[in-house]
């Protein structure tokens, strides 16, 4: 039998917030100021896992510019 594993389309700003090492509230702020790109559902914020990665790749290409 195969198993096949199921991955996230979607995560939410907590998880975002462990993804990164961020708290909470951090994580919160970046998504409301559109550093972190998300979509609203319902109530509920959603974030892509590739928005993620464009908000990792943004912050690291900017610090490169800091970098003895």
């Amino acid at each position: 039998m195969t198993t096949t594993v199921i991955q996230p389309k979607w995560h939410t700003t907590a998880e975002v917030a462990a993804l990164l090492g961020f708290g909470l509230s951090k994580t919160k702020m970046l998504v409301l100021t559109g550093e972190i790109r998300s979509v609203k559902v319902g109530r509920n914020r959603r974030i892509l896992p590739v928005w993620v990665d464009e908000y990792v790749e943004r912050v690291a290409t900017g610090s490169e510019e800091w970098a003895a």
